[in-house]
This record gives C-alpha cells, sequence and structure tokens, in this order.
C-alpha cells in the first residue's frame, strides 16, 4: 500500500492511544476497520489519494463487508472508524475534505442482553468449593463481580491497594484508564476479607510476590480465559441452562439496582459508562422483565 496512506494509519492510531487514551482492545478495533477500509479503497478499488475519496468508494466497501456477512452493529462500528478516520486527516491537513459526512449508520436491532436472576446469582456463588484455597478465590471473584459491575478485564487487573475493605469500596481502572470508585455491600466485604486472610496467602508465591489481587496456585495474576471458563464451569454446574459470560454478572448488577429503584446515573457512574444511553439499555430489560411476569400471572393477560 501508499507509504503515505500507511504513514496517515499510524499517525491516526498514536493519536487514538495518546490524545484519546483508548484501551489496547479498542484501539486493535480501530486498527482491523481501518487497515480493512485502506486495502479496499487503495488496493482492490485503486483510488489513488485521500482527495480522491467520495461517498461512493465508501458504500462500496460497506456492501463488501454485507455481502460478507457482517453484521448490521459491525457495519455501524465500520462507519464509526471511517469516520473518525477521515476527521483525523482533515484537521491534519492531510485531505481537503471529508466524504464521510452524509453517511447513515444502519439501523440496528437492539438486543436486550442476557441476565440471571437472583437466585441463579445466589446459586452461581455457592458453588465453589470453600475448603480449599482457589474455591474462595473463586467465590470471592463471582461476588465481587456481582456486587460492583465491573468488566471482568478490570477484575483481572485490580491491585491489592485497589480493595479498601475499612472504607467499603473498590477502585476501577476502566476503558481509557477512567477510574471509578464502586461501593462494596457487606457480603462482598467480608469475602474480600476471608479471601486475603485464609486463601490469597497459601497461593502466593513467596519469591515472586505479586501485586494483583487475584492469583492462581503459581501466585499469577489471573487471565481473561482462564475466568471465562471458571464461570462457564460453575454455571454448569449450577444447573444454569443459560448462555453464560463474565459480562451476564455485569448485566444482572445494573438490571437488578434498576429494578429495585436505582438512579440511572448512579448506575451509569458506577458501570463506568461514558453515555447514559448505554446505560437505558437495563431499563428496556426491567421493563421487559415486568411485561413477563404480567403476561404470566394476570389472569386475563
Amino acid at each position: 500500500m501508499n507509504p503515505v496512506v500507511l504513514d496517515a494509519i499510524e499517525d491516526y492510531l498514536h493519536f487514538l492511544r495518546v490524545e484519546r487514551q483508548l484501551s489496547d482492545n479498542t484501539l486493535q478495533s480501530y486498527k482491523r476497520d481501518i487497515i480493512a477500509y485502506t486495502k479496499n479503497i487503495f488496493v482492490v478499488q485503486d483510488v489513488q489519494n485521500f482527495d480522491d475519496i467520495d461517498r461512493l468508494n465508501i458504500l462500496h466497501h460497506l456492501q463488501a463487508l454485507k455481502i460478507s456477512g457482517k453484521s448490521a452493529r459491525t457495519i455501524s462500528r465500520h462507519i464509526s472508524s471511517i469516520r473518525s478516520f477521515h476527521q483525523f486527516l482533515l484537521r491534519e491537513k492531510r485531505a481537503a475534505g471529508d466524504p464521510t459526512v452524509h453517511l447513515e449508520m444502519p439501523k440496528i436491532e437492539q438486543k436486550l442482553p442476557k441476565i440471571l436472576s437472583i437466585e441463579e446469582i445466589d446459586m452461581l456463588i455457592a458453588m465453589p468449593n470453600l475448603a480449599k484455597p482457589q474455591g474462595i478465590r473463586d467465590q470471592t471473584m463471582l461476588e465481587l463481580l456481582y456486587a460492583s459491575g465491573m468488566r471482568i478485564s478490570e477484575c483481572i487487573a485490580l491491585n491489592l491497594e485497589d480493595i479498601h475493605i475499612t472504607m467499603g469500596f473498590v477502585r476501577v481502572f476502566g476503558k481509557g484508564g477512567k477510574e471509578r470508585i464502586i461501593p462494596l455491600g457487606r457480603s462482598a466485604l467480608e469475602v474480600c476479607q476471608a479471601y486475603l486472610k485464609e486463601s490469597r496467602p497459601r497461593l502466593e508465591d513467596k519469591l515472586h510476590k505479586s501485586e494483583a489481587f487475584f492469583i492462581n496456585q503459581r501466585g499469577q495474576r489471573l487471565t481473561r480465559q482462564f475466568c471465562w471458563k471458571l464461570i462457564k464451569d460453575y454455571a454448569d454446574k449450577a444447573g444454569i441452562d443459560k448462555e453464560i459470560t463474565p459480562h451476564i454478572l455485569r448485566h444482572s448488577f445494573a438490571t437488578h439496582l434498576i429494578e429495585n429503584g436505582a438512579d440511572l446515573r448512579a448506575v451509569q457512574e458506577m458501570l463506568g459508562h461514558a453515555d447514559i444511553s448505554t446505560t437505558q439499555i437495563y431499563t428496556h430489560i426491567s421493563k421487559s422483565r415486568l411485561s413477563e411476569v404480567y403476561k404470566q400471572f394476570h389472569p386475563r393477560a
């Protein structure tokens, strides 16, 4: 590909990393989208430079994504990446105009995320074997995920200094390194204390101590894949017949709070959502569940 294009992509990714402080995962998504886009524009469609790109070229690329089986949600994300890239090019005077100005986002069918009932949460948290240090650790992780609504990536990134048992809160670093403080209930604080006292010292490598809050049998920080499998295995053991991901505990946390009258803004802050419209999905789940209860129990439903 044209060296000018490659330089522009590199500078754009640097801008996202340094100035917008995007997380590595988000950065990789932007990188994949922009590389696919520029390959289509400059190699497949044989466009010569940024100023020659028009709306039709972009539509051809989006059509190719659709033909390859990409969902409306994925295509919508591609449009956001492409739009951001062209705005960068215009701002840096690498292009004279922005061909994405009149692009429309595809309509996305909003799927309500799956959640667990309070009974299923209790069953899941009761599954680990507390006779083993790993079991105490696992129960603490499950309890903490549900008590705080944090992402699994945020949970495994926790360090010892981030859990404040006497003050009753956890400090979390979310997307882009943004810090937020989440209060913890009595149950979560009790299991954290038990883990630190009874379990973690038995898992810790005495020669190479780790600052990580959650560690494995070798004293090392847990991985995302390990936690994903752990949660799924405990759900299977509990007989929970639902598609289980670590995010299901985050969804359940938010939905149960809103169902019990929590303020939407407070839930937004605890989840670390930049936009409240992202948090509003949990209001829809709550209404949907009310509708199900009505249909099931009202004699004339």
